[in-house]
């Protein structure tokens, strides 16, 4: 009996008491993972989903056997995750063509007279308009001329719900009259009257942003008359749904 008991206590002593650590280990790594993964999914942009899909399969390729399981239904987030992304930002880059086709046909005279350019960007649909066209010079108040062509714009946005940016810029000549002090002063006026239109004309007002910037971004260095006019500009950029969902998760 005694011999008996003086083997098991033999045995006892060279147990590995250490063996949870294995799947201890196996669990913080999937937990890193899923931590990723729910930051991954806070922004859009389906690059990095394919990049971190790839990374997650090298990266757990000779995990044990305990994680397998974990790690596949994390992959089958990502993947699912990926599809439905893509998707999405086929429908976006389908909304803004069609955004931007549909301003070009409004206002086609003026793009062939050179005073307004559309583009896109990552930010969205960029509508460049000359102030010449709006305004006379130094003044705030929309010429006739104009208000036919800005209406037809406001029909067009209207049927959006995307928010909308209207930016006053100017040239560096100084300005200085009782009413605008300042081309900081002008340029804010400019793009509210802009901006007071399109809510006359239908677009709702809490989608409307006003800033004045002066003579603080030119596209065109001030040293010549055609290219302060090409500084003396109103930009109506309608913002994609990308930058907006990037910008709340900035702010959160």
């Amino acid at each position: 009996m005694a011999r008996r008991e003086k083997r098991t206590s033999r045995s006892t002593v060279h147990e590995n008491h250490d063996r949870w650590m294995i799947s201890y280990a196996d669990f913080v790594t999937l937990l890193f993972a899923f931590f990723v993964v729910m930051y991954s999914i806070s922004s859009v942009n389906e690059d990095k989903y394919k990049t971190f899909s790839n990374s997650l399969n090298i990266a757990f390729a000779r995990q044990p056997a305990v994680a397998a399981s974990g790690i596949s239904d994390i992959k089958t987030l990502i993947d699912r995750r990926t599809v439905r992304l893509g998707e999405q930002q086929r429908k976006i880059q389908e909304r803004m063509k069609n955004l931007v086709s549909g301003l070009s046909l409004v206002m086609a005279p003026l793009i062939n007279q050179h005073v307004v350019n559309i583009s896109q960007n990552k930010r969205g649909v960029v509508v460049d308009i000359s102030a010449n066209t709006l305004f006379r010079t130094g003044e705030a108040s929309l010429q006739p001329s104009a208000l036919l062509v800005l209406h037809q714009v406001a029909t067009v946005l209207s049927t959006e719900e995307l928010s909308i940016e209207v930016e006053g810029h100017s040239d560096d000549v100084p300005i200085a009259t009782v009413q605008y002090p300042s081309n900081w002063e002008l340029s804010s006026a400019r793009a509210s009257s802009v901006a007071r239109l399109l809510i006359d004309s239908g677009v709702v007002e809490k989608r409307l942003a006003v800033v004045g910037l002066a003579a603080t971004q030119p596209v065109m260095p001030n040293d010549s008359p055609e290219h302060r006019a090409r500084n003396r500009r109103v930009i109506i950029l309608i913002v994609s749904p990308n930058a907006e969902r990037i910008a709340n998760v900035g702010e959160s």
